[in-house]
Parts: C-alpha cells; sequence; structure tokens
C-alpha cells in the first residue's frame, strides 16, 4: 500500500505529516495515507492522540481511521479516502463557490459531529483544531470532521482542564488562548467560525480584514451589529451582492450567521451548547 507513494499520489502536507493517496493491496480501495514526518517528537505525539481518539469514535461525520503501522522511525496513518478534498479548498482557493445547499449541509454535518464528541460517545472528546481546512468532503461533499492529533478526552462531570493551547490562530476562543483550558464551549466556538466562513465566503484571516485590523469575527460584528437572539425579526442582514449572485436560502443564511455570531460570543458562558446552536 505505501511502496508506491509517488510525487503524482501527494495530496497535501501539514506541520507533522505529508498525505498521499493510495490503495489497499487485496481490495484496490482508494485511500489517504499520512506518513509522519521523521524526527519530529510532537508529530509521534499527535499520531498516538488520532490512533486513540478515533479508534474510540464511530459517526458517519467523523473521517474514518482505517488502520496505522509504524516499523523504526516510519509511522503512517490510513484513512478513507475524501475525493473532494477540504472545505478550505473550496472556500478560499481558486475554486467556484459551492452551491448553497452543498454549503448548508456541511455546517449541518459539522455540527453533527460535535455534537457526537460532546454528547454521543462514552467520553466528551474535544477536538481543539476544528477549522475549515480540518472539515473534509467525499464524492457526495458529505462533511468529515477528521485531524484528531490534537483531540483530548475530558470528563463531563468537571470544568475547563488546563492543556497547552493548540489549534489555528483565529479558531481558536479568547480564553482558551488566555488560559490554555480547552473546554466545550472553546470547540462551540470554532465550530461558529467556521459557519461564518460559510456564509461569507471569507477564512477568518482573510488577508483584506487583517489589513485593516479585523478579522472575520470581528467584521460580521462591524457589519451586522449584534443580533437579538430573543427576536430573530429584529436582526436586519445587509447582503453583499455576491450572494445576491447565487442560488442560496435566505432565511438558511441568516440562522446560520445568528448562530456562528452566538457560538463567537467571546464570553464562553453566553455562547449556546451544540444542542442550542442546533436547534435555533
Amino acid at each position: 500500500m505505501t511502496s508506491d507513494l509517488a510525487p503524482a499520489r501527494f495530496r497535501g502536507e501539514g506541520s507533522f505529516g505529508i498525505v498521499y493517496e493510495g490503495n489497499m493491496e487485496v481490495t484496490g480501495a482508494r485511500v489517504a495515507v499520512k506518513i509522519l514526518k521523521s524526527g519530529s517528537d510532537r508529530g509521534i505525539k499527535e499520531y498516538i492522540a488520532e490512533v486513540k481518539s478515533l479508534s474510540q469514535l464511530r459517526h458517519r461525520n467523523l473521517v474514518a481511521l482505517i488502520g496505522c503501522c509504524h516499523k523504526k522511525d516510519k509511522f503512517a496513518l490510513v484513512y478513507e479516502f475524501m475525493s473532494q478534498g477540504s472545505l478550505g479548498d473550496h472556500l478560499f482557493k481558486d475554486r467556484p463557490l459551492l452551491p448553497w445547499e452543498k454549503r448548508y449541509n456541511i455546517a449541518l454535518g459539522l455540527g453533527s459531529a460535535v455534537h457526537y464528541l460532546q454528547k454521543g460517545g462514552n467520553q466528551c472528546m474535544i477536538h481543539r483544531d476544528i477549522k475549515s481546512n480540518n472539515i473534509m468532503l467525499n464524492e457526495n461533499f458529505e462533511a468529515k470532521l477528521g485531524d484528531f492529533g490534537t483531540a483530548r478526552p475530558v470528563d463531563r462531570t468537571r470544568g475547563p482542564e488546563a492543556t497547552e493551547a493548540v489549534g489555528t490562530i483565529g479558531y481558536m476562543a479568547p480564553e482558551y488562548v488566555q488560559t490554555g483550558e480547552a473546554s466545550k464551549e472553546s470547540d462551540v466556538f470554532s465550530f461558529g467560525v467556521v459557519l461564518l466562513e460559510i456564509v461569507c465566503w471569507k477564512c477568518v484571516l482573510d488577508s483584506e480584514l487583517r489589513g485593516r485590523g479585523l478579522n472575520l469575527v470581528q467584521w460580521v460584528w462591524e457589519h451586522y451589529g449584534s443580533p437579538s437572539l430573543a427576536g430573530r425579526g429584529q436582526f436586519s442582514l445587509r447582503w453583499r451582492k455576491k450572494f445576491l449572485e447565487v442560488d442560496f436560502d435566505k432565511k438558511q443564511a441568516e440562522a446560520l450567521l445568528i448562530v456562528g455570531l452566538w457560538c463567537t460570543h467571546p464570553i464562553a458562558a453566553s455562547r449556546p451548547t451544540i444542542e442550542e446552536a442546533l436547534t435555533f
């Protein structure tokens, strides 16, 4: 399976690993193979964490881990193949805008994945790096959350636990950046950032916004104001021309935008639970 990982099979590269397209020897099924970069102690820690996490998790909106292998200093993880790449590829690279229905269903799929991690398994799992580039899409554009190298199980009966703050700037909740305390609320914040990206078709660290000293969350609050979560009718949207040129559902888009703003509230206690976010 790993004997023919030629440059033509290269599919992407992260901080600690390189991803190739491969094939299972017996069935010929397409798979994604992540080869850890040699000499990375952090990469080995993430390899172990990912195997532990995904071996306990099964959900239609999580990327399935098929297997793992290691020999001496060589480590590999084998996943189901996601033919459409990541959500980030479609939102931020030079690709046609995904139809609204697909984007909306991707948002719902991600919400379902986060709900499962927090409520559906034997343990509450905090992902710590929810972002568009970690949301993979299969041939039907169904969303599957991946990259569990930073995920950690937490006790549902206890509060946030202090850890090393890992993740991606822009998607990390402010209290998590300040204290290193990962929580369900910090994952909800990251979920909200992705919702705003899906609606606005902008990266949280969009270069144009950064030039003005803003990130996407701040830009949305600046443009659309603080929504009244008790009365949706008081919330007024000023749609950019871009959105009027594509087939989208205004009520769905408005709901995603409101939930995205609610989830990214700067105060953790003021954010919704994932159940509240999904039923808004």
